[in-house]
């Protein structure tokens, strides 16, 4: 019975288990951050490429760039 005791007061792994519930919260807070950006990330993100298309069109079309 004395090696079962001794493995329950060890606290050798505590250590990993506190590393592995600190790692789920800093990734699960980020993905709830992500949710809130992302919207606004895909706005911004489609607004540039309207606006590299238009400026593509305006340079393919006219060779006076006065768009």
């Amino acid at each position: 019975m004395t090696k079962f005791s001794a493995f329950l007061k060890d606290e050798a792994g505590a250590v990993t288990v506190d590393w592995v519930v600190l790692t789920a919260a800093i990734v699960g807070l980020g993905l709830l951050v992500f949710n809130f950006i992302r919207p606004a990330v895909s706005n911004l993100a489609e607004g540039i490429g309207n606006e590299l298309g238009d400026a593509q069109e305006c340079l393919l079309s006219d060779d006076t760039i006065t768009c």
